[in-house]
This record gives C-alpha cells, structure tokens and sequence, in this order.
C-alpha cells in the first residue's frame, strides 16, 4: 500500500488513482493466492524444493509482486479521470529508476494477468471518491466551512488510516464491544464494519475537522451523522481511535 502511494506521488498522479490501484490489487491477490494454492502440489515437487509447496508459491510470487503492484496502478491511472496514463515508456523508465529491469513486453504480459484475474471486472469502492462526495454534501449543506482547507487534510488522514488500517480497526473493535480480546463471533460481524467506506469518510472527516477547526468539530459531526444516518457515537469512536493512534504514532 505504501508502495502505491509513492508511485502515485513520484509519477504525480491523481490520488483517487492510488486508492483505485490499491483496491483493484487487494481482490487481484486473493483471486491469485487462491488459484495459485488451489493447485494440486506437482510430482516431486517435495523432493526437488526446500520447504513446502506453498512456500515455493510465494517465494515464486515475490519475484513478480513489484510489477504487479505497479501494473495495478498502471491500470488505475487508465481509469482516472483527472491524472494522466502511464504509458509503457513511462513505466518502464520508472521501473528501471528503482532497480527493476523489465521490458515492455513483460509489463503487457503483467497487465494482461491482472486484467485476467480480476475478469476485466475494473470498477471498486473508492475511499476517497465517498470523503470527496461527503465533503462536496457538507459544503453545500454548511457554506462556513472550510472544505478545501478539508479536503487536503483529509487526503493525509485517509493515507495514515489506509496504511495503520489493521491497528486502527482493531482498537475500534475493542472500544465499540468494551471488551479487549473480543470473541471469534464478534469479529467475523465486524469485517462488514471494516468494509464500510461511508463510516470511514465520516471518521476521515471527523479527525481532520479536530484537528483544523476544533470548535465546529460538534456540529460538523452532527451533520455528517444526519448526512449519512450514521450515529454520532460512531463517527466519535472513530474519530477517537483515529486521533489516539496519529498522537502514539508522533
């Protein structure tokens, strides 16, 4: 993920590009793990590797990962409205810069697998497409705020969010259950909240209106709750687990 958003800010594209890139490589990867472990170990394959099979598997992937990651964002940016495409030339030049040797025929060929595993199925969730849309609702509803002072905040709050996103989610599960090793039961019910991008524009918002406009923090999450009938207590936990975690990481 990390990866994904030095590649979009080095080549200086869109940042909803990055977020799309890192969706479209997210299902790619299980598709690919799955199919790829799915499959029946080869004859002597025991004998003729160290380890198991599915540690050739990934020793394997490992080679390949770095230019899967990059055609994910290649394929994203053709995708982007507002951020140019990185062209073939582009990609391997860039690509050559960080130490990979590769050629063009190579990046096709890696497009094409991606494009393949996720069944040319391209579109997916966008963080930022849904902190973009609450931002534009919440400037129209309440013209005194200061959505594009927001707005750019709001881009780093998602980016800290997105790479402490297992730490972040895990504290909020412990403070929305009050109990600190919450039971299997109550986990797998809350992946459906881990998959909300609606609660976390709200909270994205929420931490970044604290910490620029301290004093309209209350009805700003009074309003993003009537906006999205999300409750206030849950933009605040949010909000609460997010700050806590920007404070321990600084």
């Amino acid at each position: 993920m990390e990866y994904i958003f030095l590649i979009t800010k080095e080549l200086r594209l869109d940042p909803l590009a990055g977020y799309h890139a890192i969706e479209l490589l997210q299902r790619f990867m299980v598709k690919h793990l799955t199919d790829l472990l799915a499959t029946p170990t080869p004859q002597g394959a025991a004998a003729d590797q160290s380890g198991s099979y599915e540690d050739a598997v990934f020793e394997k992937l490992k080679e390949k990962f770095p230019f899967i990651v990059f055609t994910c964002v290649q394929i994203a940016s053709k995708l982007s409205l507002h951020s140019h495409i990185i062209d073939n030339n582009t990609a391997v030049r860039f690509l050559h810069s960080v130490g990979h040797d590769v050629s063009k025929q190579a990046l096709l060929e890696s497009e094409l697998m991606v494009l393949k595993g996720l069944e040319y199925k391209l579109n997916a969730t966008n963080p930022l497409s849904f902190v973009e849309i609450l931002l534009e609702v919440l400037g129209h509803n309440e013209p005194s705020i200061p959505v594009e002072r927001l707005h750019l905040l709001c881009q780093h709050v998602l980016q800290f969010v997105s790479l402490q996103r297992t730490a972040i989610y895990d504290s909020l599960l412990v403070t929305t259950t009050q109990c600190v090793s919450p039971p299997r039961e109550q986990r797998e019910k809350f992946v459906t909240v881990t998959k909300d991008c609606m609660l976390l524009g709200v909270g994205v918002i929420a931490v970044a209106t604290f910490v620029l406009h301290n004093r309209t923090w209350e009805q700003i999450v009074g309003e993003l709750s009537h906006i999205t009938g999300i409750s206030v207590r849950s933009i605040r936990d949010f909000a609460h687990v997010t700050l806590m975690h920007i404070v321990t990481s600084t």
